[in-house]
């Protein structure tokens, strides 16, 4: 059992939240041998999970944080139809999210869709991570979103979108904006692993 303290999301999605903060602190520890700072972090146990998952590989953290997810963010929600993973902003042999996604649909009973939301890549160069402000993020991803339909059937789900890390909302409210336009999607809800 994950001990978290989730947090209230607002954005054009019908509601949101986050497990919880990713670091509660993180201290300059010096340079290592290649002349890199390193830094002492001390994450929250969901924030822990987040950086195994993306950063060690360690997969068994997917359905923890799902597990997570389960418990504390989906009763908030009326009845889900579908998960949805954002789309990634680096590429890897297996996305984090995605991994989330899938055990979470299975927990709900659901499907999980990784690819309703397409994500075209910058024409500029920049990554969202480099760009200070939320409008700087915006107008970076303006237009970048599209919807693809691969929802067979006929019929309308209010869709679960899930992110790792929550930072100043801009590329979920670009997400949550593309959603919108899909014929098969009624309410758009959203859950964050994490919040900065």
């Amino acid at each position: 059992m994950m001990n978290v303290t989730i947090k209230s999301l607002s954005g054009p999605w019908d509601r949101g939240y986050a497990l919880d903060k990713h670091k509660i602190k993180s201290t300059f520890a010096g340079y290592n041998e290649y002349g890199y700072k390193t830094f002492n972090t001390v994450r929250t146990e969901a924030g822990e999970a987040v950086f195994r998952l993306k950063y060690r590989s360690d997969w068994t953290q997917a359905g923890l944080l799902a597990a997570a997810v389960y418990e504390h963010i989906v009763p908030h929600f009326p009845q889900l139809g579908l998960v949805i993973p954002m789309p990634a902003s680096q590429a890897r042999p297996r996305q984090p999210v995605d991994a989330v996604a899938e055990e979470l649909a299975k927990l709900m009973k659901v499907n999980s869709f990784s690819g309703i939301i397409v994500k075209a890549p910058s024409t500029t160069g920049k990554k969202l991570k480099d760009l200070g402000t939320k409008h700087e993020k915006a107008a970076e991803l303006a237009g970048r979103f599209s919807i693809k339909d691969v929802i067979s059937g006929q019929g309308k789900w209010n869709a679960l979108l899930v992110d790792d890390l929550f930072d100043s909302g801009a590329s979920m409210e670009a997400a949550t904006n593309a959603l919108k336009t899909y014929s098969k999607i009624n309410g758009v809800y959203v859950a964050a692993l994490t919040w900065k």
